[in-house]
């Protein structure tokens, strides 16, 4: 057994479950700190010590703005009465959560979240499974996620969890296949499917949509920006309906479903579903990063100015990948508070009807971008016919299965 790959290993492991929830955690008071400078009001600035329970006639309030609220909505959860209602179908009912979350903290596993790092002759990568398959990896162990929530649903013997069920099990296998193909062009661009490959092809030749240095200069490289940009938009927005983030969180929607698939749920279960979703927003975050914003690269020809392997240049580069993921997790925060929450039908049309075809299109569009070397410009400009003969039948046949039918006299 090679002792100092096992002890890498290890610490890596504690490294990556200790940023993960530490994130997760601090996604709440950022959640509720930026919520409140958009709606103009003070949010949680301060976290009482309750020396009142042991006889002091006041509490303390801890004098950092608010910081330990995380700690003290942990605490509640843990101290609330776990309730199981008696008509539950209780091993899935306890088993949902753990669907839920679990898959959420797996897939961050095979994500960069630094440069290399050299130790000897031992060169030890910053993820905890470097593995050649990563986007796969991360595809199959998400959608494990809806299983749980699905199980939440169906256990809970009620009638609105069950809704909520139903519909997030639609609207995850609706995005998925969305996700899925949106990444197919960035793929063809990189012509790997190791994340840490990728991230090093960014640092040296420019992030997949700031092609800046390096080698990516070059005019086919900027054409790329078009179907490249569209991946961006269609995987960005899936991630949120993956997440059940507004304004895709039907399936929770607390004016049509009470509270949706998790209403019969109390104490640190409940918490593992908001524990899972906020997971998820990282992930989501991260995996955005990783494949369009250079993952740990600081970018603009910096990298390469940097010695490889140091220890050092390891940690800025972990704390380039940290702020990164940051700003997208505000991103997502934003986007909750500003825009309002789809229809059900919209939201079914949206990842079948637009997504869907337009991320299929995409992929197209693409490889017809990367064989311009290959087919010239004559084979370019039949493609883009061909191409764009097909698109129009598709958004025909879309735009007559949106239709309503016609009312018809008895």
């Amino acid at each position: 057994m090679d002792i100092p790959f096992l002890i890498a290993a290890l610490i890596k492991i504690g490294v990556f479950i200790g940023i993960t929830m530490t994130f997760v955690s601090v996604c709440v008071i950022f959640e509720r700190r930026f919520s409140a400078i958009i709606q103009d009001r003070v949010g949680p600035n301060r976290t009482m010590v309750p020396l009142s329970i042991l006889g002091f006639k006041k509490d303390f309030a801890l004098p950092i703005g608010g910081l330990t609220q995380p700690v003290a909505d942990g605490l509640k959860f843990i101290l609330k009465e776990d309730f199981t209602p008696s008509y539950v179908r209780k091993v899935f009912f306890w088993l949902a959560p753990v669907l839920v979350v679990v898959p959420a903290l797996l897939t961050m596993a095979v994500v960069p979240f630094g440069s290399p790092m050299e130790f000897g002759d031992t060169v030890i990568p910053m993820a905890v499974a470097d593995l050649n398959v990563g986007p796969l990896f991360i595809f199959a162990i998400a959608s494990l996620s809806v299983y749980g929530i699905t199980l939440a649903g169906w256990a809970s013997n009620s009638k609105y969890p069950f809704f909520g069920g139903v519909r997030s099990c639609a609207q995850m296998i609706s995005y998925e296949i969305a996700l899925g193909l949106s990444i197919i062009p960035v793929l063809m661009m990189f012509q790997t499917l190791n994340l840490g490959h990728i991230v090093e092809y960014q640092a040296a030749h420019g992030w997949l949509l700031l092609p800046a240095w390096g080698e990516g200069l070059s005019l086919e490289r900027w054409l790329m920006l078009i179907p490249l940009g569209i991946s961006f938009v269609i995987f960005t927005t899936s991630i949120f309906a993956e997440t059940n983030r507004m304004p895709f969180d039907l399936p929770e929607c607390e004016t049509e479903l009470v509270g949706g698939y998790h209403t019969e749920y109390s104490s640190m279960k409940f918490a593992l579903f908001f524990m899972g979703e906020y997971a998820a927003m990282v992930v989501g975050s991260a995996l955005i990063v990783t494949l369009f914003f250079g993952g740990w690269s600081i970018g603009f020809g910096i990298d390469g100015l940097l010695p490889t392997g140091a220890w050092w240049v390891s940690l800025i580069h972990i704390g380039c990948f940290l702020s990164k993921v940051t700003v997208f997790i505000l991103f997502f925060i934003l986007v909750r508070w500003t825009i309002p929450r789809f229809r059900y039908d919209q939201l079914m049309n949206l990842g079948w009807i637009v997504f869907f075809e337009a991320a299929l299109i995409n992929v197209f569009l693409a490889a017809l971008v990367l064989a311009y070397p290959s087919i010239g410009l004559m084979g370019v400009i039949i493609g883009f016919i061909i191409l764009s003969a097909a698109a129009t039948l598709l958004i025909i046949i879309a735009k007559g299965a949106t239709q309503k039918p016609s009312a018809t006299a008895v």
